[in-house]
């Protein structure tokens, strides 16, 4: 299944119990639904935790069944064309059947378990959400435009922060900051999808830190295997050019570790002097190797 079917399957587990809360759900899947009108409403879904969840919310909400029921599996459609249905759903929301306007009545919703009844309805019936694994994007869409106007602005009263767009016929309200949908998703009634994305956004990190770490570890060795090539060219300019035997006995004991170690590490080399030296020492002695062995190459180089 995946994440937005999952998430809705979460959201369908919320239990039905305050009727003004129930009656909030119904309105938001109403408005964001396939068919809302004086003469018919339509919900089609492929999510089978909401379509078993659809006739109960509606027998709770309006004490109504629906007169059309889906008849497979896949897409599940339900209907009502009853008139005396369709003004008991109208006339719950103060809407006239007749010439049912599609508003946002702020009336019915002024509790915040209303309003947030009212967003997991609208999601359920018109959202999706990205698998975080991939993505960061949730959105409801909506055909009718009033209330795509008047429902982000019900999601800012409520302190959210939605952005808006226009996707063909339909209005879109859509996040994608990851932290604003998990304050979303929790809200509405969905804190298990919300820690879902909390947990894919730090598993992205620890790739991404471990990914610069493995990167930089590679780079840093890429520039130490190129600095002991270079060493051990000047220090076999000095040896051929009999230079090495007439310096210092500790450019001798450095020069000699390198050529016997040509793949340790400027620590391992500094343990392997008699008196062990410090990294820093060493790397002094080892560049004042490759100064005279390149001074020698030039001076060569002119002859």
């Amino acid at each position: 299944m995946s994440f937005a079917g999952e998430t809705k399957g979460e959201l369908c587990r919320t239990a039905l119990n305050r009727k003004c809360c129930t009656q909030a759900e119904a309105y938001g899947v109403l408005l964001y639904c396939n068919t809302f009108s004086g003469r018919e409403i339509r919900i089609i879904t492929e999510n089978e935790a909401f379509a078993q969840r659809l006739p109960t919310l509606f027998r709770k909400a309006f004490r109504l069944s629906f007169d059309r029921l889906p008849d497979g599996e896949g897409k599940y459609s339900f209907g009502i064309t009853d008139p005396a249905k369709l003004a008991a759903v109208s006339g719950t929301f103060g809407m006239d059947a007749g010439s049912l306007a599609n508003h946002v009545n702020f009336a019915v919703l002024e509790e915040p378990c209303c309003r947030a009844a009212f967003l997991r309805g609208a999601f359920l019936a018109g959202g999706s959400v990205t698998d975080p694994r991939k993505a960061y994007h949730l959105e409801l869409s909506t055909s009718h435009y009033n209330v795509s106007r008047e429902v982000p602005a019900l999601m800012r009263e409520a302190g959210f922060q939605p952005k808006e767009a226009t996707r063909k016929a339909n209005y879109i309200a859509y996040f994608k900051q990851s932290e604003r949908i998990e304050d979303f998703l929790t809200a509405i009634g969905a804190p298990l999808a919300a820690m879902e994305i909390m947990n894919a956004k730090l598993e992205k990190n620890l790739r991404g830190s471990v990914n610069r770490r493995v990167n930089c570890d590679a780079a840093n060795l890429d520039k130490a295997v190129e600095a002991a090539q270079v060493q051990l060219e000047a220090i076999r300019s000095l040896e051929q050019s009999g230079q090495l035997e007439g310096l210092p006995d500790k450019l001798r004991e450095t020069a000699r570790l390198r050529l016997e170690h040509p793949e340790d590490t400027l620590a391992e080399l500094a343990a392997l002097c008699d008196p062990p030296a410090t990294k820093s020492a060493l790397n002094h002695r080892l560049r004042k190797l490759v100064e005279l062995g390149q001074a020698r190459g030039e001076g060569a180089g002119h002859t």
